[in-house]
């Protein structure tokens, strides 16, 4: 078959899969995205609010009876998804109703918490605009899975299209897709977050740069990490702002030995318009500062009094962040192996692999903004599997090429003593 056809074999094979979790995905941000994406369709504020409250509940109440029976004392029990569905819904109309009550009505989303930890998703419109067809066609549930799936089926595409561009055979190549699929930065796109759009926005960039370093189509691939910026502002700024700083720190660096300097060095200028682009036009739209993302961060979403030594604070639980987050990463050392793996396959393309080191270091820069230990399944740093998913593939290829090489050598027949060059060399061919 052709290599469109695997990829899109090894894409269609990845969503079936995903069959089997089409209820249950639902996260604590989902119901905010959820509400917003509604609220764009022109849904009233109660319908916004019961659609995605009824979302939310129930996929806990999905959750919970997959739970149970597995419980091995409470596995014949009575199915608790109706009961825990809902508790849910009456907790969370609660809540809503609390904030209201206090003065609070809410934006595009429903006034689930505080004003100021529900502004810092009122600034995030991309993906609810996203999801918006989804759910207009689909419904909730399906529109929210399918989306899901698209944008991680995309992402996969992305990898096989960077690696291809740097001529990565096309079998490696769907091996750095694959790889997307299986690894936890495919599962965290699945989720029916901004994460999703987020990674594949941050590959778009990376492709751009492949193509600008391979001097193929230098244009479009310009266009490509430009535009992605820009989209990635409406989706998470602050990683925009992250990933501008990695690009420009990256492109300065290649463009001293790179022989396209100037392109090279557009595409630093490009991350660096974007990271200042990014702090001016957010404080000029009044966006969520840093203090305010640390206050939230130690008032557990502001249901405490704010905290007065706001940066002692926050350097202290840093410090003993890392400590416990590395004693972790000892103890289960999977990632370290993937990220030592990754970094390998990344220094055989020195000039793309300064690229691919700064997007994944978005991940550790995300992370180090907010050091919470419990959130699940490394939801924050997982922008760092983007080193091994393409670093793998190129460590591959060079081992692959390394053993080809080998053998058209040992293929060869020492010359024989006294024979001339162009003897021996008639007597090879």
């Amino acid at each position: 078959m052709r290599p469109r056809t695997w990829v899109l074999v090894l894409a269609a094979v990845f969503a079936v899969l995903q069959l089997a979790n089409v209820t249950g995905r639902a996260t604590p941000d989902t119901k905010n995205y959820l509400s917003y994406a509604m609220s764009l369709r022109g849904a009233s504020e109660h319908e916004a609010a019961a659609v995605a409250i009824d979302y939310a509940c129930a996929s806990n109440g999905a959750t919970a009876r997959r739970d149970q029976s597995v419980n091995v004392l409470n596995f014949h029990g009575k199915d608790p998804a109706a009961r825990v569905a809902k508790k849910c819904r009456a907790a969370q109309w609660r809540a809503v109703d609390a904030q209201v009550r206090a003065g609070y009505r809410g934006g595009f989303i429903t006034p689930f918490m505080p004003e100021r930890f529900m502004r810092i998703f009122e600034v995030r419109p991309g993906y609810p605009v996203f999801l918006v067809p989804f759910v207009t066609l689909l419904g909730p549930v399906w529109g929210l899975w399918s989306a899901s799936v698209v944008l991680t089926v995309a992402g996969g595409i992305l990898v096989f299209l960077i690696l291809r561009t740097l001529s990565v055979s096309v079998p490696l190549a769907l091996t750095g897709q694959a790889l997307y699929y299986v690894l936890p930065i495919g599962t965290t796109a699945m989720r029916p977050m901004a994460e999703g759009l987020m990674t594949a926005l941050t590959l778009a960039v990376l492709w751009g740069c492949a193509l600008v370093l391979q001097g193929r189509r230098t244009r479009v691939g310009l266009a490509l990490v430009g535009g992605s910026l820009l989209l990635l502002f409406t989706v998470k700024h602050s990683q925009a702002l992250f990933l501008g700083l990695c690009l420009g720190g990256a492109g300065a660096l290649v463009a001293v030995r790179q022989r396209q300097r100037r392109a090279v060095a557009a595409v630093a200028a490009l991350g660096a318009v974007a990271a200042v682009g990014t702090l001016v036009v957010a404080g000029l739209l009044h966006y969520p500062s840093q203090t305010d993302s640390l206050q939230d961060l130690l008032t557990d979403h502001y249901a405490r009094p704010d905290r007065a030594r706001l940066w002692p604070e926050f350097l202290h639980l840093e410090g003993n962040f890392w400590l416990e987050w590395t004693r972790q990463q000892l103890w289960q050392p999977v990632l370290a192996a993937a990220l030592g793996a990754g970094a390998w396959g990344a220094s055989r393309r020195p000039a793309f692999g300064v690229f691919l080191v700064g997007a994944a270091f978005t991940g550790i820069l995300t992370q180090a903004a907010h050091p919470d230990i419990s959130v699940w399944g490394g939801r924050l740093i997982v922008l760092v599997w983007l080193l091994p998913v393409v670093g793998v593939p190129l460590l591959l290829e060079s081992v692959v090429r390394g053993k080809a090489v080998a053998a058209v050598a040992a293929s060869v027949p020492a010359p024989v003593p006294g024979q001339g060059l162009g003897e021996h060399a008639r007597s090879v061919t």
